[in-house]
């Protein structure tokens, strides 16, 4: 009897002394820690330095962000075709300036921008003149160019694309008269606009300054 007893007295003590596990619970930062927690390395959130910008709608202030950038963006072009071992005239080109820009339409005559079905219900394509200031070397000599461009400008859902482009070429200071328009879409300035006009539509490129 007495040892049962002893045998009892054990039992109940080990019950009373073992732990059970605690059930699994949810685990929760406090709102103090949260925020230490994404400042931290583990949850920081990334910083944007240039926030995209809309590309502007309205074509003048396009025109003066534009022609503030085409010649880094025309330069780069013929620093491309360097590199790539193209053998043209305008590798050896020198963008300095583009500018004065007008944009009074001119009648489009008989030849007339016609757009495709597809295009049909579009407005009529905005009409920009600007000169760009070109320098160009060749056998050891030093030429600068005054270049002008006719350029037509299409608004789309997708924001503004390039129609076409016309350029005519003279020298500076004008000795004779320059040559005759020549369709340029895929010259240097009209692959710098087309560039430029996608880097616009995603947001890249800096406002003017106020």
């Amino acid at each position: 009897m007495l040892v049962n007893m002893i045998m009892v007295a054990i039992l109940l003590g080990f019950i009373f002394t073992f732990k059970m596990p605690s059930p699994v619970q949810s685990f929760s930062i406090p709102q103090s820690n949260q925020k230490l927690k994404i400042k931290g390395v583990v949850g920081r959130t990334p910083t944007i330095l240039n926030p995209p910008k809309n590309c502007p709608t309205d074509v003048e202030m396009l025109t003066a962000e534009m022609l503030r950038d085409l010649p880094s963006y025309a330069n780069r072009i013929i620093q491309l075709s360097r590199h790539r071992g193209t053998t043209s005239d305008y590798t050896s080109l020198y963008i300095i300036i583009a500018g004065r820009p007008e944009f009074a339409p001119l009648s489009l005559g008989p030849g007339k921008y016609n757009p495709t079905d597809s295009a049909a219900d579009l407005k009529p394509p905005q009409q920009v003149f600007f000169t760009t200031l070109e320098r160009q070397y060749r056998d050891g000599k030093v030429a600068e160019l005054e270049n002008y461009h006719w350029l037509f400008l299409t608004y789309t859902k997708e924001g503004w694309q390039l129609a076409m482009i016309y350029s005519q070429f003279g020298s500076y200071p004008a000795t004779t008269p320059p040559t005759a328009p020549q369709e340029s879409s895929n010259g240097i300035i009209g692959q710098a606009i087309r560039i430029w006009l996608r880097d616009c539509r995603a947001g890249n490129i800096k406002p003017l300054a106020n």
